[in-house]
């Protein structure tokens, strides 16, 4: 086994534990997977530190719950900076046990912190593909919990995270009403 299947391996083994099931296979494990299939079909020559943290991007999330800080905005924002430090020192502990140079642990806080968006161009593609992710698999699931103007709020607040290249590339591969493609052109 080579350093990246090792660190993939552990990814897995560790998202193999949520309890949370979605068709029938835990929801993180499940997540990851499909993090990796998007970074592969968007981005095929990604390097080994982005694949990882594409795998890596929710790692063991359920431990953490939403319900463990305050409602509203604020409360959001600092779970979810939570969440990014958490994963980032995760990762970069089975990076670390798989061989991997301290440089690139370090890097694996950048890209899961998602540090220099829209100005690394690695932060960027990892934020492209989690935006990918959710829009095939989770946003019509999600729909069905939000009014169409929050819907449509949610819609484009995912957009701005995008890069230009991704947003058009959604655009032509989602079928969505207009209302929510309006999103995407801006």
């Amino acid at each position: 086994m080579t350093r990246l299947t090792d660190a993939l391996a552990a990814i897995d083994a560790a998202n193999a534990a949520d309890p949370t099931c979605e068709a029938g296979r835990p929801a993180a494990l499940l997540y990851g997977e499909r993090m990796t299939a998007e970074l592969t079909r968007l981005f095929p020559d990604a390097s080994e530190v982005l694949q990882i943290a594409a795998r890596g991007q929710h790692i063991e999330r359920w431990l953490l719950p939403r319900t463990d800080y305050p409602e509203g905005k604020a409360g959001y924002y600092a779970w979810r900076r939570e969440q990014g430090r958490r994963h980032a020192e995760r990762v970069a502990g089975i990076m670390a046990d798989a061989g991997y140079p301290e440089a690139d642990q370090d890097r694996i806080g950048v890209l899961l912190r998602k540090e220099g968006i829209k100005q690394d161009a690695e932060v960027q593609a990892l934020e492209d593909v989690i935006c990918f992710t959710f829009i095939r698999w989770y946003l019509h699931p999600f729909a069905g919990t939000r009014s169409d103007d929050q819907l449509a709020d949610i819609v484009r607040k995912t957009a701005r995270k995008m890069s230009a290249e991704g947003r058009a590339k959604a655009l032509a591969e989602f079928d969505m009403p207009a209302a929510l493609a309006a999103g995407f052109s801006g």
